[in-house]
């Protein structure tokens, strides 16, 4: 079983493919495309607009929050891959989220984009609470709450983007940022959590 104090595995083609796929499909970027392409389908250019509203949120602030750390030195990496690290920048994450919820909610935002951004917030929620003892893998939780919904939203030919979810888990895992368990129950906790708000609040 690999632990956080474990040393990052010698590059190989294999741990170089896998670093792509996990900087690539960071919850970041993730965020970026899923909030415009739900949007502009639903909504057209306003919910396009309300996209990128919803993503300084969810994915810049987020991001400012994160590389403010890696300059204080209190954040090692972008993924912040220590435990206890994230028991401090989640909450961050969470009130950025949710102060975006509630301007949304305050301006009669399109129902599904707001219901959506909530879907992240209490996606967070149970990832806050394993993490409090056990490293839960937020790649995986994000890209299947987002599969979910989207399939949710706008038809479950969106399912075909599933097995992405495994992908990213096998290059947390052979990175060594993860066990494969931990990455199982993040994307669990993505599907019922995201998946389960996002349709209750649509």
């Amino acid at each position: 079983m690999t632990t956080e104090a474990e040393a990052a595995p010698a590059p190989t083609s294999r741990t170089v493919r896998a670093r792509r796929i996990t900087d690539g499909l960071e919850p970041k970027n993730v965020i970026v495309v899923l909030l415009p392409v739900l949007g502009g389908l639903r909504y057209g250019l306003p919910g396009i607009g309300w996209a990128l509203f919803a993503i300084l949120f969810a994915a810049v602030v987020p991001t400012l929050i994160i590389r403010y750390g890696m300059r204080k030195g209190t954040v090692a990496d972008r993924h912040v891959g220590h435990r206890q690290r994230r028991l401090t920048v989640i909450p961050l994450i969470m009130g950025s989220v949710l102060l975006s919820f509630a301007v949304m909610i305050g301006l009669d935002a399109p129902a599904d984009l707001t219901a959506l951004v909530l879907a992240m917030f209490a996606s967070l929620v149970p990832i806050l609470v394993i993490t409090a003892w056990w490293k839960v893998s937020v790649h995986t939780a994000v890209a299947t709450g987002a599969v979910v919904c989207l399939a949710i939203a706008l038809g479950p030919l969106w399912l075909l983007l599933a097995p992405l979810v495994p992908l990213i888990g096998w290059s947390r895992v052979v990175l060594r940022d993860h066990t494969a368990a931990q990455t199982i129950v993040g994307a669990a906790v993505g599907a019922l959590t995201a998946g389960l708000t996002f349709w209750l609040a649509r």
